[in-house]
């Protein structure tokens, strides 16, 4: 499976993940990270479910589902010669390409952030979605950034705890793994090791 030209399917799940050209730093600031997902609601909330994300110096991962069909009719229904896949693509390309436009402006710099163009791999297995959600939540702390993923700030993994508002699909994760008593133990056992390479960066 192309893991940069896979189609986003409507209805199917996917790992979208990127990271800066050579490994370089695509936040450069603590402001960046409110920014950079400000942008992807802005762009990509109609076009996908999203139920985990982490944002890292030079990377990240989110955890989505890519909206049915009918909702996606709905979002486009002015411009619908193009297929619906094209259309959601667009969306992700649309919220990178804003970001960095963002962020170059800012910080005096020009020309591209990230690899081109995104990585995305479709999540075929129910099995694997609890596993996956605690890799995208433990990557900070597998990548010595902190001590302790639970403390960093810029993952979904207390919002899934809380009672805030919030865009993720709290409910769906936490049905996932029966429960927030079971949300936290999992991600405490950490048993992701022997199936966590289908899911990093090359």
């Amino acid at each position: 499976m192309d893991k940069r030209t896979t189609l986003l399917i409507p209805g199917n799940y996917y790992h979208i993940y990127n990271r800066g050209i050579n490994r370089q730093h695509v936040f450069f600031e603590e402001r960046n990270y409110s920014y950079f997902l400000g942008k992807y609601t802005k762009f990509v909330h109609g076009f996908a479910k999203t139920f985990a994300y982490c944002l890292l110096k030079n990377h990240y991962h989110l955890l989505v589902q890519i909206r049915e069909e009918k909702e996606l009719l709905k979002l486009i229904h002015k411009n619908q010669e193009k297929p619906l896949s094209w259309h959601t693509s667009n969306a992700f390309s649309s919220f990178l390409q804003g970001y960095v436009q963002g962020i170059n402006k800012t910080h005096g710099r020009s020309g591209a952030l990230f690899e081109e163009p995104f990585k995305r791999m479709e999540v075929l297995d129910e099995v694997y979605f609890t596993q996956l959600v605690v890799y995208i939540h433990t990557n900070p702390q597998k990548h010595q950034l902190i001590s302790d993923f639970r403390n960093y700030p810029h993952s979904s993994y207390h919002a899934h705890l809380t009672e805030k508002k919030t865009k993720l699909c709290r409910e769906d994760v936490l049905s996932w793994f029966g429960g927030e008593e079971a949300y936290i133990q999992a991600h405490a056992t950490n048993n992701t090791s022997a199936s966590s390479e289908k899911w990093m960066l090359e």
